[in-house]
C-alpha cells in the first residue's frame, strides 16, 4: 500500500510539473493536438498507479517524451506559418453580414441548431446583429457585432471590418496578404509610410475593425510598462 502511495505521489507531481511547463490553458482553450497530449499523459500516468507490476519508468519516460514533442512542436509553430496552419488549422467564417456560410458549416459538421445555440450563449439572439461569427481553432465562437459602440464608429457610420494581421513575428502573413490582394512590395511601401525601417522589428502589424493600421514593435510592451 505504501509503495502505491509513493508511486502515485511521484507521478502526480510529474504530471503537475509537465502541465505547468506546457502552459496555462483551460481545457476549452487547448488546441486539438494539445488536448490529445493531455489525455495521453493522464492515461500513461494512471497505468503505473493502478498496477505495481508496471515499472515506474514505464509512465515517466513516455510522459517526458510527450512533453518534449509538445515543446518542439510549439517552437516550430512559432517559426513557421505553414506548420501552424497544418497543426492548428485556420479560423473559419461561419456568418458574414448576417448570412450563414453553409459550405463551411457542412465542412465543419456543424448544424444550424448548434450554431444558433452558440450564438445565443454569446449573447446574440438575432443574426441581423452579427457582422462576423468565426469558429476559432480551439472550437470557440468569436462574434463581431454590427453595432460597434465606439464614438468613432457612430460618427463615420461604417460597419466593422474583419481585422487583418499583416505581419507576425517579423514575417509576412501570406494568408492575409492574399485575402486583401496585396503583395510584398505593397508591404514595403506601407512600412516606409509609417517610418518602419525593418520588418524584423515588428511583433505584429494589422488593420483593425475600423480599417486603421496598427503595429507593435518588440520592445513596445517593456517601454509601456516602464512609463
Amino acid at each position: 500500500m505504501f509503495i502505491v502511495f509513493i508511486r502515485t505521489a511521484i507521478l502526480y507531481t510529474l504530471v503537475v510539473v509537465v502541465m505547468r511547463i506546457m502552459g496555462k490553458r483551460q481545457i476549452g482553450e487547448l488546441q486539438p493536438y494539445e488536448f490529445v497530449i493531455t489525455i495521453m499523459i493522464s492515461d500513461l500516468a494512471s497505468l503505473p498507479m493502478q498496477d505495481t507490476r508496471f515499472p515506474l519508468l514505464l509512465g515517466i519516460i513516455p510522459i517526458i517524451t510527450l512533453l518534449f514533442m509538445k515543446t518542439l512542436l510549439s517552437l516550430l509553430e512559432l517559426k513557421s506559418q505553414f506548420i501552424r496552419k497544418v497543426v492548428d488549422g485556420e479560423p473559419c467564417i461561419l456568418v458574414y453580414k448576417s448570412k450563414l456560410n453553409y459550405k463551411v458549416l457542412k465542412k465543419q459538421q456543424i448544424n444550424i441548431d448548434e450554431l444558433m445555440e452558440e450564438i445565443r450563449l454569446a449573447g446574440y439572439f438575432d443574426l441581423e446583429e452579427i457582422q462576423y461569427a468565426i469558429l476559432e481553432n480551439n472550437g470557440q465562437l468569436s462574434i463581431l457585432p454590427k453595432d460597434n459602440n465606439s464614438s468613432k464608429s457612430k460618427s463615420n457610420n461604417k460597419p466593422p471590418l474583419l481585422p487583418k494581421i499583416i505581419i507576425t513575428d517579423g514575417k509576412i502573413n501570406t494568408n492575409s496578404l492574399t485575402t486583401i490582394g496585396k503583395d510584398k512590395e505593397w508591404i514595403n511601401k506601407l512600412l516606409k509610410k509609417h517610418n518602419l525601417s525593418s520588418m524584423d522589428d515588428i511583433l505584429i502589424a494589422m488593420y483593425d475593425t475600423q480599417g486603421n493600421f496598427k503595429y507593435q514593435l518588440y520592445g513596445d510592451y517593456e517601454k509601456e510598462c516602464n512609463k
